[in-house]
């Protein structure tokens, strides 16, 4: 699971972590069997994610409560934070932005939902009536 850029090094041990060298005959020593041992760090370079879209779309379209305008803030000072290098703080807003265009969309979605459904009862009611 290494890129191929960057492949690992080996490098073989001969000492313990106390300073100390291991005994004749043990691994990693001269006349004994040798043992490799490596490790690979894996640094996540995904850039922080801002759902600037997303708060544009909420902003525009699905605005109860300000939630769109605010969600729309909290997107540009991730922006912001990610350009000038602060990925922790870029993480933080992209969460919070990310989470008032969830309520966002719930909420307007939840009141359309109930306008199609009382809009259909108004109309059944005035066929029958």
């Amino acid at each position: 699971m290494n890129p191929v850029d960057y492949p690992p090094e080996i490098v073989p041990l001969k000492g313990r972590c106390d300073g100390q060298f291991e005994q004749p005959g043990q691994p990693g020593q001269p006349g004994g069997p040798t043992t490799v041992q490596y490790t690979t760090v894996n640094i996540n370079t995904e850039p922080p994610q801002d759902h600037i879209i997303w708060s544009l779309c909420c902003f525009v379209y699905l605005n109860p409560f300000c939630l769109g305008l605010a969600a729309l803030i909290f997107s540009i000072k991730a922006r912001d934070r990610k350009v000038v290098g602060d990925l922790d703080g870029a993480r933080h807003y992209g969460s919070t932005a990310r989470c008032l265009n969830i309520t966002a969309t719930v909420l307007v979605s939840t009141m359309i939902l109930i306008s199609i459904i009382i809009l259909t009862v108004f109309i059944i009611v005035a066929h029958y009536h």
